[in-house]
C-alpha cells in the first residue's frame, strides 16, 4: 500500500539510490510489475500454485494453551490466534514471494536467478521455485549464516542451487545482499535478482509486499469467520519486514486493529549488539532505499547482531519506517534470551517449534495484550504471524537451551 503520491515512496522513505547501471533494469521490473503481476492471468497462475504447490490457505490456529501460559487469569490476553506460515511448503512465508518473483522472471525472459539469504529460508524458497520453473539459481549467504544454518544450505544444494558464501563484513545478511547487488550490476541483462524482503530499491518493497499480502488477506477472512469480529492487534517479527508487512496489509485500513512489529534486541539494545533498527536506528540509505538503519554519527552502517539469522540486518523495509513515523504501527524488541525462552514455551504448550525469528514475536505477545487490553478495558484478541518453523535452528536451540540428545 504505497502511502505517497511519488512512485516507490512511503512518505519520505523508499525511492531508488542505486548505480545508473541498474536504473534500466529497475524500470523494466516496474513495468513488468504493473503489466504482469497485477494482471489477471498472472494472479490466476500464481494463486493456483499457492493452492496446489505451497498449500495455501495456511490455517489460523487458536493457541489456547499458550494464551493460558502467558496470561493464566485471562485478564489481558483473551484469544491468541496463530497464522501458520510455518506450514507452507519449504517451512516459511518466503515461498509466497519467491514463487511469484521467479514466475515473473520467467515471463520477463530472464535466464538466471540470484538471491540473498540470511536464515536460509528465502534461499531455499528461491531454489525451490527455480527447480519448479527450470531456472539456474545462485544464492549469496554470509559465511557466518552458512555455519549456523547448515540444514538450509544442504537443502539449497539438493535443490540444485549454488550457494556463494560471503566472507566480507560481518558475514551475514547485509553482506550477502551487498554481493548479490554487485552480481546484478555485472549481469543485469540476463539475471533476475529475487530479493527476499520488502526492502531494496523501488519497485522491490511494493512488489514483495504485494506478493506477501496473501498472508493478511487470508488472516482477515479467517479471523472474521472464527470469531465474528476483527482482532484487537496483530503482531509479527521484523527484520527486513516481509512477513510483517504481509500480515499488516490485511488490517492496515482497520483503525481498530493495532499493528505491532518485534525486532531483535540481541544482547540488549543498551549493549550496542542488536538489530533493533526502528527502535534504536536513524534515517539513512541502505541497499538502494531510504529507511531507518543502524549507523554511526558519520552515517556508516553498523553491524547488527541477533541469534536469529533472519533478523540480523541493520536496516528495515521503507514501509515499516513510514508506519513507525506515522504511528500506525508500534515496534517493540526482544533479546536473544527472550526468544529462546519463547521457543521453549511455545514448543511445550502447543507442540509447535517456531523459528527463532518468529520467537521474537511470541516473546512480546503478553506485552501487546496488556497494552491493547488496557485501552479497551478487557482481554484482547491477538493474531500472531507464525512466519516459519524452527527445524533450521535446531543446533542453536539444543546448544543454547542445554538440551541433551544422548540417551
Amino acid at each position: 500500500m504505497n502511502t505517497s503520491q511519488r512512485a516507490g515512496c512511503y512518505g519520505p522513505f523508499g525511492g531508488r539510490f542505486v548505480a545508473e547501471t541498474l536504473v534500466p533494469a529497475l524500470d523494466e521490473l516496474s513495468r513488468a510489475f504493473d503489466s504482469i503481476v497485477r494482471g489477471a492471468p498472472f494472479q490466476s497462475e500464481w494463486r493456483a500454485l499457492l493452492a496446489t504447490y505451497v498449500g495455501r490457505p495456511t490455517p489460523l490456529f487458536e493457541a489456547r494453551n499458550l494464551a493460558r501460559a502467558i496470561d493464566p487469569g485471562g485478564t489481558t490476553l483473551g484469544r491468541l490466534w496463530l497464522k501458520r506460515e510455518d506450514l507452507c511448503h519449504t517451512g516459511a512465508h518466503k515461498i509466497n514471494n519467491a514463487l511469484g518473483q521467479v514466475l515473473l522472471a520467467k515471463k520477463m525472459g530472464k535466464t538466471r536467478i540470484i538471491a540473498e539469504t540470511g536464515a536460509g529460508q528465502h534461499g531455499v524458497a528461491t531454489a525451490t521455485a527455480c527447480a519448479l520453473f527450470g531456472l539456474p539459481c545462485e544464492v549469496y549467504m554470509g559465511s557466518e549464516d552458512v555455519r549456523r544454518q547448515a540444514p538450509n544450505v544442504g537443502r539449497m544444494k539438493l535443490l540444485g542451487a549454488q550457494v556463494r558464501p560471503v566472507e566480507s563484513g560481518s558475514r551475514t545478511l547485509k553482506d550477502a545482499m551487498n554481493e548479490a547487488m554487485r552480481d546484478w550490476v555485472t549481469n543485469v541483462a540476463t539475471t533476475y535478482y529475487c530479493i527476499g524482503s520488502a526492502a531494496g530499491p523501488h519497485p522491490y518493497p511494493e512488489l514483495v509486499a504485494t506478493l506477501q499480502a496473501i498472508i493478511g488477506e487470508e488472516a482477515r477472512a479467517q479471523i472474521l469467520a472464527a470469531q465474528g469480529v476483527l482482532p484487537d492487534a496483530v503482531v509479527a517479527c521484523v527484520g527486513g519486514g516481509s512477513n510483517a508487512i504481509g500480515l499488516f496489509r490485511g488490517f492496515m485500513k482497520d483503525d481498530s486493529v493495532a499493528l505491532y512489529g518485534v525486532e531483535a534486541a540481541g544482547d540488549g539494545v543498551a549493549t550496542g549488539r542488536h538489530a533493533a533498527t526502528l527502535g534504536a536506528g536513524r534515517v539513512g540509505v541502505l541497499h538502494g532505499a531510504k529507511s531507518y538503519v543502524l549507523c554511526d554519527d558519520g552515517g556508516q552502517i553498523q553491524e547488527a547482531h541477533s541469534i536469529s539469522a533472519g533478523l540480523d540486518y541493520p536496516g528495515v523495509g521503507p514501509e515499516h519506517s513510514w508506519l513507525r513515523e506515522t504511528g500506525r504501527a508500534t515496534y517493540l524488541s526482544a533479546t536473544d534470551d527472550d526468544a529462546l525462552a519463547a521457543v521453549a514455551l511455545v514448543a511445550r504448550t502447543e507442540g509447535i517449534l517456531p523459528a527463532l525469528e518468529t520467537a521474537h514475536a511470541f516473546a512480546r505477545v503478553g506485552d501487546v495484550a496488556r497494552a491493547v487490553g488496557a485501552k479497551r478495558d478487557g482481554p484482547a484478541s491477538v493474531v500472531l504471524g507464525l512466519s516459519g518453523r524452527g527445524d533450521k535452528d535446531l543446533a542453536t536451540l539444543l546448544a543454547r537451551l542445554g538440551v541433551e540428545t544422548a540417551s
